[in-house]
């Protein structure tokens, strides 16, 4: 979720419903922790609790140093990122890549919790991994007892291998697998995206926790459909148009603040074509989101085009898959 699950769009989803989540992958790489997107992803300031900050890497030694220069910005919880598929990532023996390498995933795990968890010191230390490196190397069962035996706090999987990328249909079978086999919380991860699909695969899973990715971009509001479905076993009203509007507008402002102008105006068009998708006119809203060169004008666009959206309905009508 790297360029995503930036402060502003974090803050937002705790505000909705979230009860935890995860900073941007940050570099291990000591020549990048003093860059200005090393520095942005490394900002905390005004966050609310719990600061979880997610490092990636493939040297031991260079993760723990990472551990304890976050832990010194403010985190709180230090995530280690070996589920990542992206190219780049892996190029380089880095996130799901480790998948590979049992040896070096373990190295890398004493290395960090020695550094700042327990019991060395009082830093949870936690780790996201996929599957396996493709469907017929599914190791997540050996990683998470290597984990489990390095005094790793907690576990998520994303139910699918490093090859599979986002194709396809995440599966649970190995997660509950793991869950069966270890002793430390578990978060299932993949394709939750609907109040009935959490609800699934925690009873499916046995799972301590889900974790909710790409299905909170444009609706960070999912969060508390799934917590008040969980609680009560019945749906949450969606929100109105007004209320997306709001969401949108603080969101964006809070955005902008973050940012700058020049980057602010160009890395929130993302987040608007997320929010728009499936809406009428959406695809000439968003070819048009495109043109605009000031984030006030960029604001006030916003607005209008979902006053001319309340037009039609209270409540979003989505005229294509969203």
């Amino acid at each position: 979720m790297a360029g995503v699950t930036d402060r502003p769009f974090r803050q937002l989803c705790k505000r909705l419903g979230a009860g935890y989540a995860v900073s941007e992958m940050i570099a291990s790489n000591a020549m990048l922790w003093n860059s200005e997107k090393t520095l942005r992803r490394a900002n905390h300031q005004g966050e609310v609790n719990p600061i979880a900050v997610q490092i990636a890497g493939a040297d031991p030694e260079m993760m723990g140093r990472a551990a304890i220069l976050n832990v010194e910005r403010g985190a709180q919880i230090i995530d280690i990122n070996m589920g990542c598929p992206a190219k780049k990532v892996c190029n380089v023996a880095s996130g799901s890549a480790l998948l590979q390498n049992e040896p070096l995933v373990e190295k890398i795990l004493q290395a960090v919790v020695h550094a700042v968890g327990y019991p060395n010191g009082n830093i949870p230390v936690t780790l996201k991994i996929r599957t396996g490196w493709d469907r017929e190397h599914k190791n997540a069962i050996r990683i998470a007892k290597i984990a489990q035996d390095c005094g790793i706090s907690m576990l998520t999987i994303h139910g699918r291998t490093k090859a599979d990328l986002y194709h396809g249909e995440a599966e649970y079978e190995t997660i509950a697998a793991v869950k069966a086999e270890i002793n430390i919380p578990v978060v299932a991860n993949g394709d939750i995206n609907s109040p009935e699909k959490a609800k699934h695969v925690l009873e499916y899973t046995k799972a301590d926790a889900i974790m909710v990715g790409r299905a909170a971009q444009g609706r960070p509001w999912i969060f508390r459909e799934i917590d008040y479905f969980l609680s009560t076993g019945k749906y949450l009203s969606a929100p109105t148009i007004a209320e997306i509007s709001q969401i949108m507008e603080e969101h964006l402002l809070e955005h902008y603040e973050f940012y700058g102008e020049y980057v602010g105006l160009r890395t929130a068009r993302k987040h608007i074509g997320w929010y728009c998708k499936g809406l009428r006119n959406s695809h000439d809203f968003r070819h048009h989101m495109n043109t605009i060169e000031s984030c006030s004008e960029q604001l006030t666009a916003v607005k209008n085009y979902f006053l001319e959206l309340a037009q039609y309905s209270t409540h979003i009508e989505y005229l294509e898959a969203a």
